[in-house]
């Protein structure tokens, strides 16, 4: 066991916590499909979704996502016990569909029971296919039409679709946009995440057809998380998120700060010479062998048709994460941020949290329901 060994020991007494809180159950084709109570799914945040907040999110009644590819296999394993020792509802865990050991990953998910196994990028049909045969619910982030008809056809249980609004990795198109987009494109459930912080957003998303929602900073900003206290500050003072190509050569949302300003005036040479240093380090933290890391860039290049140079790039990513997420200095690190930081002032427990969400969803459809006047 981690320091998180304080959570609660089992899923019960804080799953009947939440149904109290919100007196409502949402009844969605995302709850049927994964068995959770509630449709609402937190993120696989790098260094962010660990046993503890997959727990509190489990144990109030959402889909919790243990993020794996920050952690060896090893850690993984032992991360999926420590969830399944204090809980006994459904939880999944995101994968690297391109990395070198993807399948002894889901080797593990498999002889663990996990639910659901969800995919930062669009998995190839072998793998879907495997994980599907064993019972696995199988659900890919998307960011685009083609590619959630593309994993659709390959047989994904579900899918996740990200507006411009989220954080980290994003696109240029908006969620209002995308989300209708791909509900009518594919005969899936479909989760709709960017831009989502309560029970209005969650109605909007029920409305477009979407079956649930997902969010990333805003679970981060619980007090579930094991982000440090002061990186929490920084975000709940943060106004302004900007996109930039700095940090591993792809649109990366982030909170503004001194350390991105000074990335975006940089050159080329130093850019790259920060990457290698950062290889270096995220090597020694995952074990992994120079190998290994070589194998993961050529799958990584190919899969987004990437230049060499951003694949070393993408070095800069978990160290530059991990300096505020894990090591609590912003000052050192990159702070990945949906736009919906703006609008966050408080660190409300999971329980809180989704209760407060479940709730004002059902009054906002309620109300909703009212203005219905028959002609």
């Amino acid at each position: 066991m981690t320091g998180d060994a304080t959570e609660p020991t089992t899923g019960h007494t804080t799953g009947q916590a939440s149904g109290e809180l919100t007196g409502q159950v949402l009844d969605t084709p995302l709850t049927r499909l994964t068995g959770v109570r509630h449709p609402i799914v937190q993120t696989g945040m790098g260094w962010v979704a660990g046993p503890r907040l997959v727990t509190a999110v489990a144990n109030a009644g959402g889909l919790g996502v243990l993020a794996s590819a920050t952690m060896t296999v090893d850690r993984l394993a032992t991360a999926i016990r420590e969830v399944k020792d204090r809980t006994d509802a459904p939880f999944g865990v995101n994968l690297r569909a391109d990395a070198a050991d993807a399948g002894e990953r889901i080797d593990l998910i498999v002889k663990e029971g996990v639910r659901v196994a969800s995919f930062a990028l669009a998995p190839k049909r072998e793998l879907i296919a495997r994980l599907k045969d064993e019972g696995v619910v199988v659900i890919p982030s998307v960011g685009a039409r083609r590619h959630a008809e593309k994993v659709a056809g390959w047989g994904a249980d579900a899918v996740l679709v990200q507006g411009g609004e989220g954080g980290g990795h994003t696109g240029p198109v908006a969620t209002t946009l995308l989300l209708p987009q791909v509900v009518d494109a594919v005969d899936i459930p479909v989760i709709a995440a960017g831009g989502f912080f309560d029970g209005r957003g969650l109605a909007a998303a029920l409305a477009y057809g979407a079956a649930g929602v997902a969010m990333g900073t805003r679970f981060l900003l619980t007090a579930d998380s094991s982000v440090p206290d002061a990186v929490k500050s920084v975000y709940l003072g943060a106004a302004e998120t900007v996109v930039t190509r700095q940090v591993d050569g792809l649109p990366h949302r982030v909170l503004r700060s001194d350390l991105v300003d000074g990335l975006e005036r940089s050159g080329r040479v130093t850019g790259l010479v920060r990457a290698v240093r950062n290889a270096a380090r995220f090597r020694r933290i995952s074990g992994m062998s120079w190998r290994a890391m070589l194998a993961d860039g050529r799958a990584m290049r190919h899969g987004r048709d990437l230049s060499w140079s951003q694949v070393l790039m993408a070095a800069n990513t978990p160290m530059l994460l991990r300096a505020a997420m894990v090591d609590g200095r912003p000052d050192l690190g990159v702070m990945a941020s949906g736009q919906v930081v703006a609008v966050i002032d408080d660190l409300p427990t999971c329980a809180e949290l989704i209760g407060r969400i479940v709730r004002e969803a059902a009054e906002a459809i309620a109300a909703q329901q009212s203005m219905i006047v028959r002609g």
